[in-house]
C-alpha cells in the first residue's frame, strides 16, 4: 500500500488554498475601505455636532476659517483628549471652512477631509487619494466633505461641480 499524497493531489489542494486565499484578501480590502468610510462618517458627524454647538454658545457666530486644521475652542465640545485624531484615510486632515459663496454672498459651514498637504503650487505628487470610485477625478483642491450649511463644495476657489464627494448629502 502506497503512503503520503501524489503530485497531483498536492497541487489541487495547493491551488484550492491559493483560491480560498484570494478571496479572503479581496473581502479584507472591501471591510478595510467600508470601515475608512463608517469612521469618515462618524467622525465628520461628530465634529459637525460639537460646531453646531459651539455655534449655539457663541450667539450663532461660527468659527472662523481654519486651513488643515480645525478651529481652538472646539475641544470643549468634543469628547477628546489633547489632539484630534487623523481623518480616516491614510495621511488625510480634517479642514473647517467657513467661506462665503462668491457666486451669491451666502455663507458656506463645512468639515473636509484632505488628502493633500497644504501646498502653495497645488501639486498632487503628495497627495493620498483613496481608492474609492466617488475619489477618481480627485485633484489638489478635491475633498470629502460634510455639510453644515450652504452651497458645500470640494474648494472655494472651484465652482460647485468641481470633484468632491459630500458624505451627507444625497448622491
Amino acid at each position: 500500500m502506497q503512503k503520503g499524497f501524489t503530485l497531483i493531489e498536492l497541487l489541487i489542494v495547493i491551488a484550492i488554498i491559493g483560491i480560498l486565499s484570494a478571496f479572503t484578501f479581496l473581502q479584507y480590502g472591501d471591510a478595510v475601505k467600508k470601515s475608512r468610510y463608517s469612521r469618515a462618517q462618524t467622525e465628520l458627524s461628530s465634529i459637525a455636532r460639537g460646531i453646531l454647538m459651539y455655534s449655539i454658545d457663541h450667539k450663532n457666530n461660527f468659527p472662523l476659517d481654519v486651513s488643515r486644521d480645525l478651529p481652538p475652542g472646539l475641544d470643549h465640545y468634543m469628547s477628546i483628549e489633547n489632539s484630534w485624531p487623523r481623518a480616516a484615510w491614510p495621511e488625510s486632515v480634517f479642514d473647517w471652512d467657513n467661506w462665503i459663496d462668491p457666486s451669491t454672498g451666502q455663507p458656506i459651514y463645512q468639515i473636509s477631509i484632505r488628502f493633500c498637504p497644504l501646498n502653495p503650487v497645488g501639486s498632487i505628487d503628495f497627495c493620498k487619494f483613496p481608492d474609492e470610485a466617488w475619489a477618481k477625478d480627485f485633484d489638489y483642491y478635491s475633498a470629502a466633505y460634510w455639510c453644515i450649511q450652504g452651497a458645500c463644495r470640494s474648494h472655494i476657489s472651484k465652482p460647485i461641480d468641481h470633484p468632491g464627494w459630500c458624505i451627507n448629502c444625497y448622491h
